[in-house]
């Protein structure tokens, strides 16, 4: 009974997990593999998680940007609008990354790539990862 309560819990809460949108119009969904590529191209990798969870691990040189005032850093004229960017998660039950690959193309980037499967799917495919407290977001644009 100890160990059925807690797989009940998870199973619940997997139940009742929404997912996310398999397609943003004007963004480009890609999968680990895609946003693999992506990543040794020099796409610019945005982690939309609390920062809680960007601590824990993400995209290795992603720039962390959650859902709040910080995000509407990216509507920010002085981002280049062809830059490639890839939105992510935590995975394809957070719909965090859909709304953010959604205001991104509304502000008129145009490569957005959606990566849908977010980070958990980077993390199992052993891909780069980077731990600990988040860089200066606008130091980024400086490189390019």
């Amino acid at each position: 009974m100890r160990l059925l309560l807690p797989l009940l819990l998870c199973f619940c809460f997997a139940a009742n997990a929404a997912e996310a949108p398999a397609d943003i119009k004007g963004a480009m969904t890609v999968n680990v593999y895609q946003a693999q590529h992506l990543h040794q191209l020099g796409a610019v990798f945005i982690d939309v998680r609390p920062a809680e969870a960007w601590g824990w691990g993400h995209v290795h040189g992603a720039v962390h940007l959650e859902l709040t005032n910080r995000f509407a850093g990216l509507a920010d004229p002085q981002w280049p609008r062809d830059v490639p960017l890839v939105i992510y998660c935590d995975s394809d039950v957070c719909p965090a990354a859909a709304f953010a690959s959604e205001l991104a193309v509304e502000w008129g980037y145009e490569n957005v790539f959606y990566f849908r499967d977010g980070y958990f799917a980077w993390m199992l495919a052993d891909l780069p990862q980077g731990k600990g407290v988040m860089g200066e977001v606008l130091q980024l644009n400086a490189g390019r």
